[in-house]
């Protein structure tokens, strides 16, 4: 098993895309990058603490590879704001690829500088490649939101503007 973590806005909403997906033994919200040990939730949201809201997926590469996560990822975020995502605002919505192995470094850059070349974007892609950080789970009300609450979830996932995106930016991979 290898570990990926990806920053994209709403850990809430980087849940979805990964779960059902072959080969993913779990997915877990939480904060990294910053530096306050043990951050809450509330701390990570008012963009003091140099943290990033995150999840952590654990995945078997034989059955679904990084590189195809990588391919994920892309389609779940706008790569040319580091203001944040979508109604997501600050540098703890910003988007970020963790890599945990040389390999991941690697490929993480190799998928950025593709997607630069492809012009699909006509701004500069910004998405951040940093090294793994120490990883703190969220609290637990934020694991599985969209299994919890699923209106909440939905209503607040329709009026961020992601999907809107989503479907004008990336129309031929949804």
């Amino acid at each position: 098993m290898e570990k990926a973590t990806f920053a994209g806005g709403c850990f809430w909403c980087m849940v979805t895309p990964f779960e059902e997906q072959p080969g993913i033994e779990s997915i877990v919200s939480g904060y990294t990058g910053g530096h306050v040990d043990d951050p809450t939730y509330e701390q990570v949201k008012t963009g003091t603490t140099g943290h990033y809201e995150v999840v952590e997926i654990t995945f078997d590469p034989s059955l679904f590879t990084y590189e195809r996560l990588l391919e994920l990822y892309w389609i779940q975020t706008d790569p040319t704001d580091d203001g944040g995502q979508f109604q997501d605002r600050g540098t703890q919505y910003a988007p970020a690829i963790f890599y945990h192995t040389e390999a991941q470094r690697v490929a993480a850059e190799k998928s950025r500088d593709d997607l630069a070349a492809s012009g699909r974007f006509k701004d500069p892609i910004v998405t951040k490649i940093l090294p793994a950080d120490t990883f703190y789970p969220a609290e637990e009300y934020h694991q599985d939101f969209h299994k919890k609450n699923p209106i909440h979830y939905k209503e607040d996932r329709a009026i961020s503007g992601r999907d809107a995106f989503i479907d004008v930016a990336w129309a031929e991979k949804v």
